[in-house]
């Protein structure tokens, strides 16, 4: 695990990477790249391949070590950009290390068995890195979907998919993926997975730490892990983590910005998960973002969600992902702010 520094840069389109020649410009190569997390212009749904242009583009240039992360859909004022995450040539008080789990076969995607594994991987990344779980500010997945062509593979070889559906597929897996950062992180116990993955509509088991996004780019799940450095508790960079309650929750990033500026600190960048409730309502009132046939339901939260971080934060390049299953409450979403103090 190495200590970072953090770069963010807008980019033109999908296959830009001019980004590269400002982190060089930074001092830095694409040698010392851990991580490559990016917001792209597509639909963000099963068929946006913004994703996989921007992860091919950017996996050739980077470590094999490294991994890329990227979220489609950047509605509303969202900024499409990147964000790198570089080994720094000295503490600053914030670590991160990358990981990968083995690829997956179609059947296993959404399943105990992803859980498991992103657990096992997770728990090998913290163990190998010496550091608590507790110190574990985030745990960003890139994971894997279900294509029709992949559906067709499990039916013709007798087995079942966990959906047939390609759109609740991502679900599916996210969810997957969040249980097993839970797991990892000791926030379930190992016995609760099978049941949390059987009755994923209850949302009895979510992460504030977790966030996870899928794609068709992909068959194993790629894994950037944040931590604070205990040898550096008042470093230059440092990070927060918790849940926004549901959609409209600005108190709880207010709060958080307010802690910010008392440590007379500038934020960097803002992770977020973005979920329509599922209850269908918000605070006792109605929304439509379930029942709107024409936009998926991911797309309406994250404009709105992106619109409140992007407005209190005073920046749009920031990291808004839709699709909260199993990463902070039904209907609200993770959050991690990482900002840096003189």
């Amino acid at each position: 695990m190495a200590a970072i520094e953090l770069f963010k840069y807008p980019i033109s389109s999908p296959a830009d990477t001019s980004p590269l020649q400002c982190l060089e410009d930074e001092g830095y190569s694409a040698s010392d790249i851990i991580a490559v997390i990016g917001k792209t212009e597509g639909n963000g749904c099963v068929n946006d391949f913004s994703r996989t242009l921007s992860a091919h583009v950017w996996e050739s240039k980077i470590p094999s070590s490294a991994v890329t992360v990227f979220s489609g859909g950047t509605e509303g004022v969202l900024c499409p950009h990147v964000t790198f995450l570089v080994r720094a040539r000295q503490q600053t008080g914030l670590l991160a290390c990358s990981g990968q789990t083995r690829e997956f076969r179609p059947h296993e995607v959404g399943t105990n068995v992803q859980s498991r594994e992103v657990a096992r991987t997770i728990s090998e990344m913290i163990d190998k890195a010496g550091i608590t779980k507790e110190s574990v500010h985030l745990v960003l997945i890139k994971c894997p979907l279900l294509t029709s062509t992949a559906i067709d593979s499990i039916r013709k070889a007798g087995q079942s998919p966990v959906t047939t559906d390609t759109y609740e597929s991502m679900a599916f897996s996210r969810y997957a993926s969040a249980v097993g950062i839970a797991l990892a992180l000791d926030e379930i116990q190992p016995d609760m997975v099978s049941a949390a993955l059987q009755s994923p509509e209850e949302g009895a088991v979510w992460s504030s730490r977790a966030s996870c996004s899928s794609g068709a780019e992909l068959n194993n799940c790629h894994i950037m892990l944040l931590a604070s450095d205990p040898r550096e508790t008042k470093g230059r960079l440092r990070a927060t983590s918790g849940y926004m309650k549901d959609a409209m929750d600005a108190g709880t990033l207010l709060g958080i910005l307010n802690k910010i500026r008392q440590e007379k600190g500038e934020v960097v960048q803002v992770f977020a998960k973005a979920e329509a409730d599922p209850s269908g309502s918000i605070r006792g009132l109605r929304h439509t973002m379930n029942t709107d046939s024409d936009i998926h339901s991911t797309r309406h939260a994250r404009a709105a969600v992106g619109g409140l971080v992007a407005g209190l934060v005073g920046d749009s390049a920031v990291y808004i992902s839709g699709g909260g299953e199993g990463q902070g409450p039904p209907g609200g979403g993770s959050l991690c702010v990482i900002y840096s103090c003189p």
